[in-house]
C-alpha cells in the first residue's frame, strides 16, 4: 500500500544520525587541513592566504556540509596570496613585539611588575580575539576581504563582546597547547582551532555572506 500523498514524513525521513565513524572523519580532515595551512604558511609572507583559504574550507563545511574541492582551495589560496602579504607582515610585527613587551616585563627589565604584565596578556588576549572573529569573516567571504571583515569583525567585538571574549579564550588555549604539545602536533592543531573559532562564533551574523 503506497502512502498517500499529504502524509506527514515517516521513520525513514528523519536525518541520519552521526556515529564515531563520522566525527572520525571530520577529525581526520580537519588533521589534514591543518598540516597543509601550516605547510602554505612556511614562506610567513604566505601566512595569510593560508590562513584564509582554511577558514573558508571550515565555513563551507558548517554551511554545506562538505569541503571544498582541492582546486577551489587552491584558487582561494593564490587568490588571497598578494592581498595576503601585507597582513602576514603586520601579524608578524604584532606579535614580536608583544613577545618582546611580555618577556620584558616578565624578565623585570622594565617597571611595571605583575600588573603592567597581566595588563599585556589582556590586551592580548583582547587582540586575539578581535584577530579571530576577522579570520572567520575572512572565511565567510571565501576567503577575501581582509579589509571589510577587520570592520565587521569589529562591529561584532562591539555587539558580542561575549563571543569576543569566546574567542580570545580559543586563541589563548591555542596558544598554550601549542607550547605543551610536541612541535610535530602544531600543524595538527591548526586545523582544529580555525574549526574552534567558527564554532564560537556560529551565532554570531558578522556580515552578509557573499558567494566564493
Amino acid at each position: 500500500m503506497r502512502p498517500h500523498p499529504d502524509a506527514g514524513p515517516g521513520p525513514d525521513d528523519a536525518p541520519a544520525r552521526r556515529d564515531w565513524r563520522d566525527v572520525l572523519t571530520d577529525a581526520t580532515d580537519l588533521a589534514v587541513l591543518g598540516v597543509a595551512l601550516t605547510l602554505a604558511a612556511l614562506p610567513v609572507v604566505t601566512a595569510a592566504a593560508s590562513v584564509a583559504a582554511a577558514s573558508a574550507a571550515v565555513h563551507d563545511r558548517y554551511s554545506t556540509g562538505s569541503w571544498p574541492s582541492a582546486r577551489q582551495n587552491l584558487t582561494r589560496y593564490g587568490r588571497a596570496l598578494l592581498p595576503g602579504a601585507g597582513v602576514s607582515l603586520l601579524a608578524v610585527a604584532a606579535l614580536w613585539l608583544l613577545a618582546v613587551d611580555v618577556a620584558a616585563l616578565a624578565g623585570g627589565r622594565v617597571p611595571g611588575g605583575a600588573p603592567l604584565l597581566l595588563v599585556t596578556v589582556g590586551v592580548a588576549a583582547a587582540l586575539a580575539g578581535y584577530a579571530a572573529l576577522v579570520v572567520v569573516e575572512v572565511g565567510r567571504r571565501g576567503g577575501r576581504g581582509w579589509r571589510a571583515a577587520a570592520r565587521a569583525a569589529a562591529v561584532a567585538c562591539r555587539a558580542r563582546p561575549g563571543t569576543w571574549a569566546a574567542a580570545g579564550g580559543v586563541g589563548i588555549v591555542a596558544a598554550l597547547l601549542a607550547v605543551m604539545v610536541t612541535p610535530v602536533a602544531v600543524p595538527i592543531l591548526a586545523g582544529y582551532v580555525v574549526a574552534a573559532l567558527h564554532a564560537v562564533a556560529r551565532r554570531t551574523v558578522l556580515s552578509p555572506v557573499g558567494r566564493s
